[in-house]
């Protein structure tokens, strides 16, 4: 039986999300690289004994972005919910920091289709060089798409999922750079990520 949750997303087995969360009041979540290195090892514990596979990441300096398959009865919503409250008290005690450190409860949504799926992708791994914290996706450390282009043995990613949907690394690393190239996705997936930002 599918898991729905008061926001009304139904959690379902094999089925796919992107899930997100800023910062309260668009401010840094992460001050030094053992915050982001806390998040990606809770990651690894919580993706593989919930059985939620992650195809997408990255983690900015105010926000997160995560597409993710729930291979189990467990929700893939609850993969951030125990990453980031144990990140949270984490945060807390060694910044000694008080209030809240995100916006609200994380937000989800289903993806229905096979072009939301590709073009989140792209977009998540984008975001890097979108935002101005690199030129090259592949120079941004706290994303997988170094695991998508085999430059790095990293355990965050599904590499079937890969080979299954791309005839090789080549070919998604061209799609991702003519998506950077000329900041174009379709219409109904480039108005979802632009409502993000309000």
């Amino acid at each position: 039986m599918p898991y729905a949750r008061k926001d009304k997303i139904h959690w379902s087995p094999g089925s796919y999300y992107h899930i997100y969360n800023r910062g309260a009041h668009q401010t840094g979540i992460f001050r030094e690289q053992d915050n982001y290195l806390f998040v990606l090892q809770k990651m690894r514990k919580y993706s593989r004994d919930l059985h939620i596979a992650v195809i997408a990441y990255s983690l900015m300096p105010t926000h997160y972005h995560f597409t993710l398959r729930q291979d189990g009865e467990e929700p893939a919503g609850s993969l951030p919910q125990y990453v980031f409250n144990s990140y949270t008290k984490a945060y807390n005690k060694r910044y000694d920091h008080s209030g809240t450190l995100f916006e609200a409860r994380y937000k989800a949504k289903h993806v229905d289709s096979y072009s939301y799926l590709l073009n989140l992708c792209l977009y998540i791994h984008g975001n890097p060089v979108k935002d101005g914290l690199t030129a090259e996706p592949q120079d941004w450390p706290y994303s997988n798409y170094q695991e998508w282009m085999g430059l790095r043995n990293g355990a965050l990613v599904d590499r079937d999922f890969i080979r299954e949907h791309f005839t090789s690394p080549q070919a998604y690393r061209d799609l991702l750079y003519d998506y950077l190239r000329t900041r174009k996705l379709p219409e109904d997936v480039a108005k979802y990520l632009q409502s993000l930002d309000r």
